[in-house]
């Protein structure tokens, strides 16, 4: 049951999907080539550039700016700050007016909760709920097959929690459910590397955070690769690292502990236990 809430008018919805597609066409539109689908499988300096070697051929370029989110990264270096962690959603069907009314979802806000592990939803355009978070798993080895995208235990618990926001939805059905990876490093937000020379720049660790950010991260990026000295290169932010995670199986302990960390403050009110305090103070974590 919620207790309280927090209203701020100056937040803007955006559809992520729309979003690429009206960049994409956008870079389009000023020559820019996008070839999706292809694997880029190394990255090694050339003469004064940098070949990217792909499943179809090679690329030559001057400078190189990588975005690989929870993939691989292309540099070996960067594969010790980043882990991938798997983010579910369920989406209901379509809700009718009788339920928007009772519910009382009226102005089509996007919602979440405070918790350490906290839930977000949102009313699509046709009116059903996508509800999502709570859970975010890490699979030994720091596993990314595709197979990791169906989570039936994880759906049935976010259908559980769905219910316990909106008891009055009981009976709707999901009619959608699937999960992805994505990047996180231990401070949860966004760091940068600049290397090869300083014509590989790379922006990573979102942690779930990067529709927003993805703007700031890139245009950050693009300084870094211009050698330019600006307001966002001049932050401490972009000038430092997290700390890298550990080799397995530590890391794998390590993450673990957090989520039950975690759990615990969310049953005790928000309180933090040592773990969590231990972190807060070495800079880790979202309150770093």
């Amino acid at each position: 049951m919620a207790r309280g809430a927090l209203f701020d008018p100056d937040v803007a919805m955006i559809d992520p999907a729309k979003l690429a597609w009206g960049l994409a066409d956008a870079a389009e539109s000023l020559g820019v080539r996008i070839h999706e689908n292809t694997r880029a499988l190394s990255i090694d300096r050339s003469g004064n550039g940098i070949r990217v070697k792909t499943g179809y051929g090679t690329i030559d370029a001057a400078k190189v700016l990588l975005a690989t989110s929870a993939s691989k990264s292309l540099r070996r270096k960067l594969r010790h700050w980043i882990v991938p962690v798997w983010d579910y959603v369920i989406m209901t069907e379509p809700l009718t007016s009788a339920q928007l009314a009772d519910i009382g979802w009226s102005g089509r806000e996007g919602l979440a909760d405070s918790g350490n592990r906290f839930h977000y939803f949102r009313l699509t355009a046709d009116n059903r709920i996508l509800f999502g978070g709570w859970d975010a798993h890490y699979f030994y080895g720091s596993d990314t097959d595709p197979r990791r995208t169906q989570h039936p235990e994880e759906f049935a618990l976010l259908a559980e929690h769905l219910l316990q926001m909106f008891p009055s939805l009981e009976g709707i059905r999901a009619t959608h459910a699937w999960g992805g990876s994505i990047d996180t490093c231990s401070r949860f937000s966004a760091f940068w590397d600049l290397g090869m020379n300083g014509r590989v720049a790379s922006v990573a660790g979102f942690t779930g955070l990067g529709v927003g950010a993805s703007h700031f991260g890139a245009r950050t990026a693009l300084d870094l690769l211009d050698g330019k000295d600006t307001e966002r290169t001049r932050l401490k932010m972009v000038r430092t690292k997290p700390l890298p995670f550990p080799p397995e199986p530590l890391k794998s302990i390590g993450i673990n502990i957090t989520r039950a960390a975690f759990a615990r403050a969310d049953r005790n009110e928000g309180r933090r236990g040592l773990w969590l305090k231990g972190m807060d103070a070495l800079g880790l974590g979202f309150d770093s």
